[in-house]
């Protein structure tokens, strides 16, 4: 793990595309302002992981469990 400091305004730069700026930094919270191209998805790691474990379950059902999906919405 590379870890650097920064004060608030200063950025680091991941790649040729990517921009992370320090905001503000409150105690012992950082904001962080992250700029990147639309094709890159940015999120918390909570968020990541949710939709990694959404998409594993979503692999694995049924096709009659989709079948009932469906007849649901009906």
């Amino acid at each position: 793990m590379l870890v650097l400091s920064r004060h608030r305004d200063e950025s680091i730069m991941i790649g040729d595309d990517v921009v992370v700026t320090i905001v503000d930094i409150r105690g012992d919270k950082v904001r962080l302002g992250i700029e990147a191209p639309n094709d890159i998805p940015v999120h918390r790691q909570e968020v990541y992981e949710a939709i990694k474990r959404e998409n594993r379950k979503a692999n694995h059902i049924q096709p009659a469990e989709l079948r009932s999906l469906k007849e649901d919405r009906q």
